[in-house]
């Protein structure tokens, strides 16, 4: 019987990323544009440097608009969170899974060697754990 798949099988190979330097506002409107829940913030290597989600912008843009009134003066790695899990192409989903379920975080960077190649969300995982499944039903039916 097929085993679930690895990160590697289910994961978004070319994720937007952004760089701690940059302005959370442009942060928010590349969110906002392509629909995610954040995004990995990588150095000029292509290191992980921390992620970045909705709720940290949400956090920061409240905190600006409180202390100076200007959002625009706010930078990504002010706000980022930089206690960062990562996984590995090799990962289980499964592992990857319970995982996201113990530190509540909805997303992994995929690290190889030190540089990001890779993001999977709990979208993938979902999308991935329910193929397996039909996979599963359909082998049992023959």
């Amino acid at each position: 019987m097929p085993q679930p798949s690895t990160v590697n099988d289910c994961m978004h190979r070319q994720p937007l990323t952004i760089r701690p330097d940059a302005n959370l506002v442009q942060a928010v409107e590349l969110i906002v544009e392509h629909r995610l829940t954040g995004l990995t913030v990588t150095d000029d290597a292509g290191a992980v440097q921390g992620v970045l989600s909705e709720l940290d912008c949400l956090r920061g843009i409240l905190a600006s608009i409180y202390n100076d009134g200007d959002p625009e003066h706010a930078l990504v790695s002010e706000v980022m969170t930089s206690n960062v899990n990562f996984c590995s192409t090799s990962d289980s989903i499964v592992e990857a899974a319970q995982s996201m379920l113990d530190t509540r975080q909805r997303r992994r960077p995929v690290v190889e060697d030190g540089r990001l190649v890779g993001q999977v969300s709990s979208r993938n995982i979902l999308w991935a754990l329910m193929e397996h499944s039909r996979r599963k039903v359909q082998d049992q039916r023959k």
